[in-house]
Order: C-alpha cells, then sequence, then structure tokens
C-alpha cells in the first residue's frame, strides 16, 4: 500500500515564515557587525560579555550545588509527610514570569522587605539570587528525574552487597545522572546567559548588564544600532554554541520530567541520612516558599482594577492568544510531515532549534535596523511582539505535537487512505478526535509563554501600547511599587490558572 503523503504547501509556508523572520534579523545584524570589523570589540563589549558569563556561570554552580543534593534527598525519601507538595512548590518558579517572582525576591530581600535589607538586592547579588529561585527546581526535576530510572535490580543488589551511601552514589547514582546533571547545567547556563527582566530588574547598572540588557539599553536609551549589532553578533555566537550543545546532551529544551511511581530504594534510612535530607529539603523550601507567600500575602491588598491594569490584561491575554496561534500555524505543518518523514524530521528539529539559537535580542536588533531605515515602528509593534513570543514558543509546542501526531499517524494512516480521506477531511473526522488534548496543551503552553514575556514587549512596546509584565516594570521604575506588587499578582493568577488547565490536559494525554 503506498504511504500517505500529506499536502508539503503549509509546510513550505511555515518555512518561508522562518527564513524571512530569521533572516531579518540575523543579516542587517551581521552586515552593521561586519562593517565595524574588529574595532567594534571595545572594551565595553568585552565587559558586558565577562559580566555574562560571570553571572551565567556562578548561577549554574549555585543552582547545581543545591538542586543535586534536593534531587537526591527527595529519591532517598519517597514517603516523608508532604512530599507531594513540596514537588509541586517545585513546579510554581518553573511557571510563574520572572518579573512576578522579582517582585516577591524583592519583597523579602530588598530593603524594605521582611529581612530588610539583609544584602544588597540589586547587583550581582541580586541576579544570583533571583537565577537560583528559578533554576534550583529546573535542575532538581531534571536530575530526579534521572535517578527515579534507576531499575529495581540495582536498589535489590546494592541492599544485599551493603553498600553504604558512598558506594551507593559512586557505583549507582553517579553513573546514572553524570549526562543529566552536565545536560542540566548546559541549560541552566545558556537560561542565565539570556536572562532579561532578571538583569533588567536587579542589575546594578553598566557594571551588572547582560548583553541582552545591553542591546535592549543600546537600542531603546541611547539609540546606537552599530552598538546593539556588534553586542548581538556576540550573544548569537554565545548562544548558538550553548544551544546547540544542549541538543546534543539530548534536547533538554523539552517538557519537565513526568514524576512517576520509582523503585522501591533500601538505602537512606538511618538517623544520619534522614537529618542529612530534611535540612537539605527545608533549605529548599526557605529559598522557595518567602517570596511566593510575599507576593501572595502583599498583592491581595494592592490590587488597583484600573483602566490601565484592565487594558494591559486584554492586551497580554489578545497577543498570548495570537503567539500561540501563529506557533501552532508554524509548527502543525512541520509536524505532521516530520513523522512520516526522517528528512523531514530532521528539517522540522533545525527549524525548531533555529528559533532558539537566534537569541530574542539579537533578533530584534536586526528587526530594530530593518524597520527603522525601510518603514519605521509605526503600527508593527504588535505583530513584531506576537511574532518573537511564537518563535521562542515553537521547542514547546512542537514537544507537544510530534508524539501525538505520531501516534495518531502511525494509528490511522492505512485507515484513512483505505476510506479515502485526507485533507480537511481527515483533519476533522480521524485527526482532531485523537489529538485535540495535544492541541489544546500545546496552544495553553504557548500562551502562558506569552503572558510572561518582557524582552519583546520591553523592545517594541510604546507607552500606549502594554501588557502586564511591561506595566509592572513601568510601576517598578516609578517607584510605585505596590501597584506593582498587586499588578503581579493579577498576572500570577492568569498564569497559574493556564498551568492548572495545561497540567490537567498533560494529565489525559
Amino acid at each position: 500500500m503506498i504511504a500517505y503523503r500529506p499536502s508539503r504547501a503549509p509546510a513550505y509556508a511555515a518555512l518561508a515564515f522562518l527564513v524571512v523572520a530569521l533572516t531579518a534579523g540575523f543579516l542587517p545584524v551581521l552586515g552593521m557587525g561586519l562593517e565595524q570589523g574588529l574595532s567594534g570589540l571595545d572594551p565595553y563589549v568585552f565587559r558586558v560579555l565577562r559580566f555574562t558569563l560571570l553571572q551565567a556561570g556562578l548561577s549554574t554552580l549555585l543552582s547545581l550545588a543545591l538542586g543535586l543534593p534536593l534531587a537526591r534527598a527527595l529519591a532517598r525519601q519517597s514517603s516523608f509527610p508532604g512530599r507531594g507538595l513540596l514537588l509541586q512548590l517545585l513546579n510554581l518558579p518553573l511557571a510563574l514570569p520572572a518579573i512576578v517572582v522579582i517582585i516577591g525576591v524583592i519583597e523579602v530581600y530588598g530593603a524594605r522587605g521582611w529581612l530588610g535589607g539583609l544584602f544588597d538586592i540589586y547587583g550581582l547579588q541580586g541576579i544570583l539570587l533571583a537565577h537560583v529561585f528559578f533554576n534550583v527546581p529546573l535542575a532538581a526535576r531534571l536530575i530526579l528525574s534521572d535517578l527515579e530510572r534507576i531499575p529495581a535490580e540495582s536498589w535489590k543488589l546494592s541492599a544485599q552487597l551493603g553498600l553504604g551511601p558512598r558506594a551507593i552514589w559512586r557505583l549507582v547514582e553517579w553513573p546514572a545522572v553524570r549526562s543529566g546533571v552536565a545536560g542540566a547545567a548546559l541549560l541552566v547556563f545558556l537560561l542565565c546567559a539570556s536572562s532579561f527582566a532578571v538583569v533588567l530588574t536587579l542589575g546594578g547598572g553598566p557594571r551588572a548588564t547582560t548583553l541582552e540588557v545591553a542591546i535592549y539599553q543600546s537600542l531603546r536609551s541611547d539609540f546606537d544600532p552599530q552598538r546593539a549589532s556588534m553586542l548581538a553578533l556576540v550573544q548569537l555566537a554565545l548562544c548558538a554554541t550553548l544551544a546547540l550543545i544542549a541538543q546534543a546532551w539530548g534536547g533538554l529544551a523539552a517538557g519537565w520530567p513526568m514524576l512517576r511511581l520509582q523503585p522501591k530504594r533500601y538505602d537512606g534510612r538511618s538517623m544520619t541520612s534522614r537529618l542529612l535530607d530534611g535540612g537539605i529539603v527545608a533549605l529548599a523550601i526557605l529559598l522557595l516558599l518567602p517570596p511566593l507567600v510575599a507576593l501572595a500575602g502583599a498583592g491581595l491588598f494592592h490590587i488597583n482594577p484600573s483602566a490601565l491594569l484592565l487594558r494591559a490584561l486584554a492586551t497580554s491575554i489578545g497577543l498570548g492568544a495570537a503567539s500561540a496561534a501563529l506557533a501552532f500555524a508554524v509548527v502543525w505543518p512541520l509536524a505532521v510531515l516530520a513523522v512520516r518523514s526522517g528528512a523531514w524530521r530532521k528539517v522540522a528539529t533545525i527549524a525548531v532549534l533555529a528559533s532558539w539559537i537566534v537569541p530574542p535580542a539579537a533578533l530584534a536588533t536586526g528587526w530594530f535596523i530593518s524597520l527603522i531605515a525601510y518603514a519605521g515602528m509605526t503600527g508593527l509593534a504588535a505583530f513584531l511582539v506576537i511574532a518573537m513570543n511564537a518563535l521562542m514558543s515553537l521547542p514547546f509546542v512542537a514537544r507537544v505535537l510530534m508524539p501525538a501526531l505520531a501516534q495518531s499517524a502511525e494509528g490511522h494512516d492505512r485507515l484513512c487512505m483505505s476510506l479515502g480521506l485526507s485533507g480537511w477531511s481527515r483533519f476533522r473526522l480521524v485527526e482532531l478526535p485523537v489529538v485535540k488534548r495535544a492541541i489544546g496543551l500545546s496552544l495553553v503552553m504557548a500562551l502562558i509563554l506569552s503572558l510572561g514575556d518582557l524582552t519583546a514587549i520591553s523592545l517594541f512596546g510604546t507607552q500606549d501600547f502594554v501588557t502586564l509584565p511591561a506595566l509592572i516594570y513601568r510601576q517598578m521604575g516609578s517607584y510605585r511599587f505596590d501597584e506593582a506588587i498587586g499588578t503581579a499578582l493579577v498576572l500570577s493568577a492568569l498564569v497559574l490558572a493556564f498551568s492548572t488547565l495545561a497540567r490537567r490536559w498533560s494529565g489525559r494525554q
């Protein structure tokens, strides 16, 4: 029987959109960078690059220093009271927008916070604290997933041999998590190197500026496209290298690990092990819980349902929905072909990964240069924000859609060919009932990512075109911190509502 061959026209259209978007962002940056040559690599660029690497490196080390012991403690102590709640707590930093969590961090550690300015929150210390808050849960979940894949036979054998904690770590656990730790480190480093909201709000001026924030300052504050293009080239080289290395470690940009019933372990039962693991869990709770409690407690009393807040809320939802629809429209035709052809699978992988290889600030620099030269920015801000958010969500949408479409193709291709179903009829009658939950989940994930975006709206937003993250940043900049807390709580409630919906759909997959 002849294999089912879907139409390639939609996939070619999706590729054309990606080529135009990425080329329009890359070529102007490359051209302006080549015009400057090595003279553009002035001391300022090297200073920003050094700080970017420094804060990303330190953030990675600190995140793994707590994330690895936390994962091991959760794996060894699988039945202590509150373990399920702790796992849910680990999900919150992964779901909440960066600007929301930053508000909570300031409320606890800032000059007016619970700890009364224990240290200067603005500068390297604050950046590291916020990054550790975000990335300890990420590292712990990734490593915990590796630990839970250790076969039950290994634990039985280690118990029969009477292996102690050090021997178990050296002979059983470390071989299982070694590659996962390296991959998690690369992913955390990539996320911190391209961090925008954390550094923009907590950075201590020129001495604490990363490449992404320096590009924003060059475009919006200094109006210096030449410097922005050189910074963008440096960031492009850095992020492309890290993204390709991370992809080689198994595509760690995939969805979060699914926690399942793990094999019974026979270690970690001594009083010393229980106390040690309990101390690590308590330290993680002390790191994660106070900013969230502070945000919820203070925000409830400072929500101001003004016209500006309602307009920003509507704008955020509208942009998020449009970004999700665009991301789905790009990924769907590529995924339909990718699950049936090895060649198209490679094309789809490269297309999806390209949106991460070219970082948002570098992409925005090229668009900024092109539009200023030829069309200006009037009337295009909304489209640019939608396009950038859609590009950044492509890997997540693809990760959800491709397995569902592969399952549908395996089970229904022959039946559809025998019935002569294709095109819209096939989609409506066969594919939609099977993959509708995957479609909904992918759209919700893309919407959540767009709701928390600050990069695109900061680069292309205007005084009248504002989303909830942009409104929070504006309120912080004008010293209306109480209003910012209320707005942050509204945004966090919106994101958590959609995250709950996504989790329920994911559980039914």
